[in-house]
């Protein structure tokens, strides 16, 4: 029997629906009944059109109120202490609080999902005892089967991937947290038998990662138990991103199905079910068609892959499912109607993609595709995009072939130009930035819409974007920064904005996704060669830095960003992008240069998440991913300064990487994780400038002078005076004016104070 389904299907809409209801739920417009009536229609509508589209189960609990690890944490209580004062008994006041702090109390931290572009809400155990608090799960699920007329499977994410990514406690205090953890789990798994389901899904990435032997005998302990504890639960063990790890040992793991990865990690998964077999009582969930990119499937290698498998195995049952949640996907390609027809035809988001399982599950079951067009249909269009003239650019393919070792190596070290920079910007100790986005206002926001509707001509948006980067010189004046940024109100998305001055780049009217909370942004598509055009910051930048005596930063995207953040061409390699991107980026810095600019900051934010999850793969991406960043930043003059800047990731283990950037300064996102950082580089000293964000960008609170005076001086125990930055966690689009304003004067006046403490010690 072939079961069609889906880990997760986007839980935002097809118009950003549920993000519009959180944030008027956050404004007080509406009340928590009105946000959870409305939310509950959304999510019955996603399960009605799955049903027609023709899966034959649907999935629930795939839905979040904020953030799927979040909504784990606060069902067992794990609300930690700081939050516990807000009420007596925890509501969503407390369950935003931990998502986006308040003005008393810090956000929890927040970091990547793997290595995707989603952040989740890190959860914390401080040792209290747990408990159950009331079970949405059970609520999704039994609204489904109202629904829709096909089988239902709740989701969660399982005790091994839940308890791994838990903060707060050492390996000693495990076993005590998990005494507290498993019987929660429990009872979930029992009141959602007891509502009727007959398959439930835990959701075990962590599996695909470098899992211990200590990790691998956790599993069978966690899973026997729960095995033991509620035996009329049909389990469905799923794991994605990539091959599964101790693949005999979690395969015969005491649930009644697994799920597969055959497209991130097919190649090992094959060979492991070749070498391993797998177990005939139990039902095995193929990952066929790509959840994370946009690109239609080759049906019939996708039908050929399914094939494969079943020479290998006779699994009591198989079901084809996507590769991972369809979170990471944009809903649907048929909103869209401005993209040129051969790459329109070329795609497949979350609908198409489930549509193209349900057309192989066809041909699997009866030897004959419910459509015979489909799969004539399906080469033919990859084929027409493969052939289009955009992937045939001579003058990047020439580049590329010219490239050396010298154009990926700066001609001057670290030590050496330092001091040639320092003369040439005469900055002060402990120099103050921001990451480089001021607070774009609904007005800015709407100039932007009137322009692209033609309300607003070319001349008057300009003149619009140019009153607000004076008013902001102005303002950073007044606050007293010392390196000043434009402030970037001509641009929406860090990516899109230099995609839609690139050659090779498409972009989408509604293909939104996820990035964290309410936050959702349009991945560009790279479906050609990468090509620069003319300039696309130098306006801008130069305007900016005419109306101030201080240094105005040049600011860019880095390569790896771009191409991390952005849906891939599949026909080439990854690495060879990026180089194309990296060449159009050192066009572009050169252009600065040649204006005068010489603080040029090169973002790359996602340059960890590119990362294979397991450290043995590493090495292959970060050289060419490094090489990429050295590649655009290389060729600039010793006294031209290379600012770059990473967002939430775990940097114990990624000092190295970052060291071989060769990058003059880096401003980290720290405030969440700030005193992991201090140890981190404790251990392994950063030999450039760095500055570790000193306060939050992702909550509204303002934080106090002291609390910022605090962190840098804990700072000041692993980063040389010399070194040392002062900067916010990220940059400031999203943050509201006043509060803006108040938090970068309160960082001034920390540094002034730290400033001149220095000083004194200097005369002493």
């Amino acid at each position: 029997m072939i079961t069609t389904t889906a880990i997760g299907y986007p839980y935002i809409g097809e118009n950003r629906e549920w993000k519009r209801l959180l944030e008027r739920f956050w404004k007080q417009e509406i009340d928590e009944q009105t946000v959870q009536a409305e939310w509950k229609n959304l999510r019955i509508t996603h399960l009605k059109k799955q049903q027609a589209l023709g899966l034959t189960q649907v999935t629930t609990g795939d839905f979040t109120m904020y953030d799927r690890m979040l909504d784990m944490a606060f069902l067992f209580n794990l609300i930690p202490s700081r939050y516990r004062t807000l009420e007596e008994v925890p509501t969503l006041t407390t369950y935003y609080a931990m998502a986006r702090g308040t003005s008393d109390t810090v956000a929890s931290e927040m970091t990547k999902w793997f290595n995707t572009n989603y952040h989740y809400i890190v959860p914390e155990y401080e040792g209290a005892t747990l408990s159950l608090n009331h079970n949405y799960y059970v609520d999704w699920f039994l609204e489904a089967k109202d629904a829709v007329d096909v089988d239902v499977k709740p989701t969660l994410i399982g005790p091994v991937t839940f308890s791994k990514l838990t903060k707060g406690y050492n390996d000693k205090e495990l076993a005590h947290y998990l005494l507290e953890l498993l019987p929660l789990y429990t009872q979930v798994l029992q009141q959602l038998v007891d509502a009727g389901a007959e398959w439930i899904q835990l959701e075990e990435p962590i599996f695909t990662t470098a899992l211990s032997e200590s990790d691998a005998r956790l599993a069978e302990v966690i899973y026997t138990q729960l095995a033991e504890a509620v035996p009329q639960a049909k389990i469905m063990l799923t794991t994605y991103f990539e091959a599964l790890t101790h693949f005999e040992r979690i395969t015969n793991l005491p649930v009644a199905g697994i799920g597969l990865d055959l497209v991130h990690g097919k190649k090992e998964n094959l060979a492991s079910l070749r070498q391993h077999g797998f177990p005939e009582t139990k039902t095995l969930a193929l990952g066929v068609v790509n959840g994370r990119d946009i690109w239609a499937s080759n049906l019939q290698e996708v039908a050929q892959d399914v094939q494969a498998v079943q020479t290998l195995v006779s699994p009591q049952n198989i079901w084809l499912q996507p590769s991972c949640s369809l979170q990471h996907c944009p809903v649907t390609v048929s909103n869209e109607t401005t993209l040129f027809e051969t790459l329109k035809n070329a795609l497949a988001f979350s609908d198409e993609k489930l549509t193209e399982l349900v057309e192989v599950s066809g041909y699997i079951a009866t030897a004959t595709w419910p459509n015979p067009s489909a799969v004539s249909s399906s080469m033919k269009r990859i084929e027409a995009l493969k052939n289009h003239s955009s992937r045939q650019n001579e003058t990047v393919s020439t580049a590329l072939a010219k490239l050396d070792e010298h154009d990926f190596k700066r001609a001057m070290p670290f030590t050496e130009r330092l001091p040639l920079q320092q003369e040439a910007l005469k900055l002060p100790l402990f120099p103050t930035t921001t990451i480089g986005s001021f607070p774009q206002s609904k007005e800015v926001r709407s100039w932007r819409a009137a322009w692209r509707r033609g309300e607003l001509d070319d001349v008057a948006y300009e003149a619009k974007l140019k009153d607000e980067t004076r008013r902001w010189i102005t303002i950073q004046e007044d606050i007293g920064l010392d390196v000043f940024v434009h402030g970037e109100f001509e641009r929406t998305d860090m990516v899109e904005y230099f995609g839609e001055k690139l050659a090779g780049f498409a972009f989408t009217t509604f293909a939104w996704v996820v990035s964290y909370g309410s936050r959702c942004v349009k991945p560009p598509i790279i479906y050609g060669d990468v090509d620069w055009l003319a300039p696309m910051t130098v306006k801008e930048t130069v305007f900016a830095q005419q109306h101030t005596d201080k240094w105005m930063k040049g600011m860019l995207t880095g390569p790896v960003t771009i191409l991390n953040w952005s849906f891939v061409r599949n026909d080439i390699t990854r690495d060879i992008v990026a180089a194309q991107i990296s060449l159009a980026l050192r066009k572009e810095i050169d252009a600065l240069e040649q204006a005068g600019i010489r603080i040029i900051q090169v973002d790359e934010p996602a340059l960890r998440e590119g990362l294979p999850l397991r450290k043995e793969n590493w090495q292959t991406y970060l050289t060419w991913a490094i090489d990429a960043f050295k590649l655009a930043t290389s060729r600039v003059d010793h006294t031209t300064q290379i600012h770059t800047h990473m967002c939430y990731c775990e940097f114990n283990d990624f000092i190295a990487p970052i060291t071989a950037l060769d990058a003059d300064v880096i401003s980290l996102e720290t405030s969440r994780s700030h005193g992991e950082l201090i140890h981190s580089l404790k251990e392994n000293p950063y030999p450039y400038g760095v500055g570790l964000g000193v306060y939050d960008i992702h909550s509204p609170r303002v934080p106090a002078v002291d609390e910022m005076a605090t962190i840098l001086d804990d700072s000041l125990a692993v980063i040389p005076t010399q070194h040392f930055w002062v900067n916010p966690d990220c940059g400031l689009k999203t943050r509201q004016e006043p509060e803006t304003i108040a938090s970068l004067k309160h960082m001034v006046e920390a540094a002034t104070a730290l400033r001149q403490k220095a000083y004194q010690h200097h005369l002493s």
